[in-house]
C-alpha cells in the first residue's frame, strides 16, 4: 500500500547518517535532535509549540489531560474513524458521543453537530480524515458558541492546508490542541512509532509537557499526574530528515491522485474522492466508495491481481463491543454505516509509477465492466 523501503531509497545516506549521529552521542532519551524536530515542525506548520510524544493515541490522551475535564463530561467524535480518539476520552472517565459524517468528506457533518451538543459537552475532537481537513471555521464557531475545547486529529492529513477566515492554515493549527501521528504510514512517518501535540496557548503546551513527563515541571517535582510518553531520539533524528521532503512527498500523492481521477473518471460503480472547497488533500489514504457491486469480491478480483486494497473501515464504532455501554444501535448514524460498508482504499504513495496506476486501473475496470 505504501512502499516504505522504495520512499527511502531516494535519501537513505541521510537517514543513515542521522541514526549514526545518534549512535554517537548515545543519548537515546530527549536527545538535542527531539528539541530540533519540535522546533523544525512548529516552524512548518507555522505554530509557537510542539509537544513530541511516543504516539498518535498518547497525543489525544495528553491532550484531553491537559483540559482538566472532569469524568462523565461528554467528548463528540466520528463514528467511521479509528479507535484513538473515543479510547483516549473512554481511558480518561469521559463519555465519548458520537456524531455523523459527511457522505463526501468522511469527515464531521457539521450541520449536524449541535444535535449531539448537551451541557455536559465539553470538547470536540475533529478527525481531519484520509488527507482531507474539516470545516474548522464553522466547528470553532460552534465551539465559541457553546464554549468547547476543539482538538484536530492530524494524525492523517499533515501538511494539509485550511482556508480559515481568508487566509490559508495548516491542518492541526486552529482548534485549541493538534495532535498527529508519525505511524510509518502516514504523511509523515518515523520508522516506528511517535506523535505530538501543537498548541498556539503557552498554558496547554506546559501542561501537555508536564503530561508527557510523568507530570513533572522541574525534576521530581510532580505537578500532577502524568504519563511516561517521549519521542525516541533516534525517530526524531530521522523524522528531521523525512520533514525535509515532506512538500515534496505531498505533491507526488497528489500527482497520483490526478492519475486515478483521469483513469477512473466516468465509471458509475464509483465515487472518487471529494476535495472540500475549504481544504486542499493530502491523499493519506486513496479511498473510493462502490455503488452496486460486491466489495469482497472486488478484493478478491484486486487480490488475485497482486494488487492490495485497504478497508478503513469495516465497522463503525458505535457498534463496536468496546462502545456497547454507550447505547447505541444500528441505524443511529447511517452515513457512517453505509462508508464502512462501501469504501475501499487504493494504494497511495510518492514512489507510485505510471505503470502500477494504469495496471490497477484496467484492473478496476475489467471488473466493473463484468
Amino acid at each position: 500500500m505504501v512502499d516504505l523501503a522504495n520512499q527511502h531509497k531516494s535519501y537513505q545516506s541521510e537517514l543513515d547518517a542521522a541514526v549514526q549521529n545518534v549512535l554517537s552521542h548515545a543519548a537515546f532519551i530527549n536527545g538535542p535532535e527531539v528539541k530540533t524536530f519540535a522546533q523544525n515542525l512548529a516552524e512548518y506548520l507555522d505554530i509557537k509549540h510542539v509537544v513530541p510524544c511516543a504516539n498518535g493515541t498518547d497525543a489525544l490522551q495528553i491532550a484531553l489531560m491537559s483540559l482538566h475535564l472532569q469524568k462523565g463530561d461528554e467528548v463528540i467524535t466520528t463514528s467511521f474513524n479509528y479507535v484513538a480518539a473515543a479510547e483516549a476520552a473512554a481511558l480518561l472517565g469521559l463519555k465519548p458521543v458520537f456524531a455523523e459524517i459527511e457522505k463526501d468528506s468522511f469527515n464531521l457533518d457539521v450541520s449536524k453537530l449541535e444535535n449531539v451538543i448537551t451541557p455536559k459537552t465539553k470538547a470536540i475532537v475533529a478527525v481531519h480524515l484520509f488527507g482531507q481537513a474539516c470545516d474548522m471555521e464553522k466547528i470553532m464557531l460552534i465551539a465559541k458558541k457553546y464554549n468547547l475545547y476543539v482538538i484536530e486529529d492530524n494524525a492523517q492529513s499533515l501538511g494539509c492546508e485550511i482556508l480559515f477566515n481568508g487566509y490559508k492554515r495548516k491542518a492541526g493549527t486552529i482548534g485549541h490542541l493538534g495532535t498527529t501521528s508519525f505511524f510509518p504510514t502516514k504523511n509523515l512517518g518515523g520508522l516506528g512509532d511517535g506523535g505530538a501535540i501543537f498548541t498556539h496557548d503557552d498554558a496547554l503546551s506546559e501542561k501537555c509537557r508536564s503530561i508527557a513527563s510523568h507530570g513533572q515541571g522541574i525534576r521530581y517535582e510532580f505537578k500532577q499526574v502524568g504519563v511516561n510518553s517521549r519521542l525516541d531520539t533516534l525517530q526524531a533524528a530521522i523524522l528531521n530528515i523525512k520533514l525535509r521532503y515532506l512538500e515534496d512527498s505531498l505533491q507526488k500523492r497528489g500527482h497520483w491522485a490526478c492519475r486515478y481521477f483521469e483513469l477512473l473518471h466516468g465509471i458509475p460503480q464509483i465515487t472518487l474522492p471529494h476535495t472540500a472547497a475549504h481544504s486542499s488533500h493530502t491523499y493519506n489514504q486513496f479511498t473510493l466508495q462502490w455503488h452496486g457491486i460486491d466489495r469482497d469480491a472486488l478484493k478478491q478480483h484486486l487480490n488475485e491481481a497482486g494488487i492490495p486494497t485497504m478497508v478503513y473501515y469495516p465497522k463503525p464504532l458505535h457498534l463496536q463491543p468496546a462502545f456497547a455501554n454507550l447505547g447505541y444501535v444500528e441505524g443511529d448514524f447511517p452515513v457512517s454505516e453505509n462508508a464502512c460498508k462501501n469504501v475501499i482504499s487504493l494504494p497511495i504513495h510518492p514512489t507510485l509509477q505510471e505503470e502500477q496506476v494504469q495496471y490497477i486501473a484496467h484492473a478496476i475496470q475489467s471488473f466493473c465492466a463484468k
